[in-house]
């Protein structure tokens, strides 16, 4: 889900009041005057807030209608019903309230909108906690959070061979954001203009996927009722993602070396080659050089593929990213619960710090987004959700016990010495890395000096 806000609204001063606190927090804004125009903007599913605007005294027919458009088109996005109720009588206002509620709407506004009103509203739902980014495009919507060395290694290698042609070959483990990075070189290349096409090897056997990626004639097989232009064709001039490309078979393999040999493909039931020029991207949760060893992957093909091989490393050799992605996915999903998090809790981030994260950041997504739904309250903690913290616990290695060293306390005291240490006791730049109050690391240090001098 995009961070963007639309404002359905023709009350021109209710819309510029929302508009200056959304470009002072740089969260986008768009606006709608008619339901036609508010039509359009539903369409393309992209907002995670909606204020829906309703001038009349009483909210007609076409405005429950749109709401429940939008529950329909964007099921997650929180919207803001905002009405005049001078001259209603309090029943009549609070059945326009109640009504908005029952229709689908996260809230109702009074009009005229004050800002402290509209900043709550954005807080809750809209949060802009500030989180270290090594890359990102708002226009895309994606974002890589993070500031850990080996990240930055591989962020800083991507941004210089981007520029080039040279064919990537990118690996990690699952969920550790293989396919932002090929967004990054995509972006960040000569050919950002152009097209960028993926491909799921793993879904498809040798047959479809040289059907899906090279096309085929009418007639070519039983239900090719048409021509079509196969992946490598739509992505002409742009960059093609072959994603797990270990789980292709020897057929295709043979067939794809000689795409990139002669920079032409022949779509299915065709003689004639079709000239193509594609920069290729390919991503692997293993290591493709073992593959090659154990004979399951041609060497000649590998040799071409990898012009140059990043690794993206894994969540649990990125620690001290962890803070910051828990608030980038705060500050992703509070759309969803309506839930204002003000602070992380310390025992969390500890637990979170030791656990070896096998599904790595898709996992710790999910973690969060469970958290802050099923959890209350202004601090993200697992105490609301003991399950999360039971499943934790059993996908977990036998050195879990080891590593927790006993009880929460002790592991949140151990992370927090060495955050101090990291940030050369700098209190407030280990504070912001905890994702915690200057205060709460006031009080948590004098503790601990307290029990550490005993």
């Amino acid at each position: 889900m995009n961070r963007q806000v639309l404002i359905i609204e023709s009350d021109a001063a209710a819309s510029r009041a929302i508009l200056e606190i959304l470009a002072k927090r740089a969260i986008n804004g768009a606006v709608a005057t008619t339901l036609e125009s508010a039509n359009e903007h539903i369409e393309s599913g992209k907002y995670g807030l909606i204020f829906l605007g309703v001038l009349e005294n009483r909210a007609g027919g076409a405005i429950f209608d749109l709401i429940e458009k939008i529950r329909r088109m964007v099921p997650e996005a929180a919207i803001i019903l905002t009405a005049r109720v001078e001259g209603l009588a309090p029943l009549e206002a609070a059945g326009l309230a109640s009504g908005a509620i029952q229709a689908g709407c996260s809230e109702f506004m009074a009009k005229p909108l004050t800002a402290a009103a509209i900043l709550e509203v954005l807080g809750r739902y809209m949060p802009a906690k500030v989180v270290n980014t090594v890359a990102q495009d708002f226009q895309e919507a994606w974002t890589i959070v993070g500031s850990s060395n080996g990240l930055g290694r591989t962020i800083e290698l991507a941004g210089r061979i981007a520029p080039t042609s040279v064919p990537v070959l990118i690996s990690g483990e699952s969920g550790t954001g293989k396919e932002l990075l090929s967004h990054l070189i995509h972006n960040q290349s000569r050919r950002s203009g152009g097209p960028l096409v993926k491909v799921n090897c793993a879904a498809l056997n040798d047959s479809l996927l040289e059907s899906e990626l090279f096309g085929h004639e009418k007639g070519a097989f039983t239900g090719a009722y048409i021509q079509r232009k196969g992946r490598f064709e739509q992505a002409h001039n742009g960059t093609i993602v072959l994603d797990e490309i270990t789980e292709t078979g020897a057929r295709f393999q043979s067939q794809l070396l000689r795409v990139l040999e002669s920079n032409d493909i022949q779509r299915v039931g065709s003689s004639d080659n079709v000239k193509v020029n594609v920069r290729i991207i390919s991503t692997t949760n293993r290591s493709l050089a073992g593959e090659v060893k154990a004979g399951k992957f041609r060497a000649d093909l590998y040799y071409r593929i990898a012009g140059v091989k990043l690794t993206v490393p894994p969540l649990r050799e990125r620690c001290e990213d962890i803070p910051m992605l828990v608030w980038h996915f705060v500050n992703l999903y509070a759309h969803e619960c309506g839930r204002e998090i003000i602070e992380l809790d310390g025992g969390m981030l500890a637990v979170f710090a030791r656990y070896s994260w096998p599904g790595n950041i898709r996992q710790l997504r999910n973690v969060v987004r469970s958290a802050m739904i099923l959890g209350a309250g202004p601090v993200l903690a697992l105490a609301d959700t003991s399950w999360l913290m039971d499943d934790l616990m059993s996908t977990q290695d036998d050195s879990i016990e080891e590593h927790i060293e006993g009880t929460l306390e002790a592991v949140e005291q151990k992370t927090i010495l060495s955050t101090l240490k990291r940030t050369s006791g700098n209190q407030a730049q280990a504070a912001r890395i905890l994702g915690i109050s200057d205060r709460t690391l006031r009080d948590k240090v004098k503790k601990y000096k307290t029990v550490l001098s005993a």
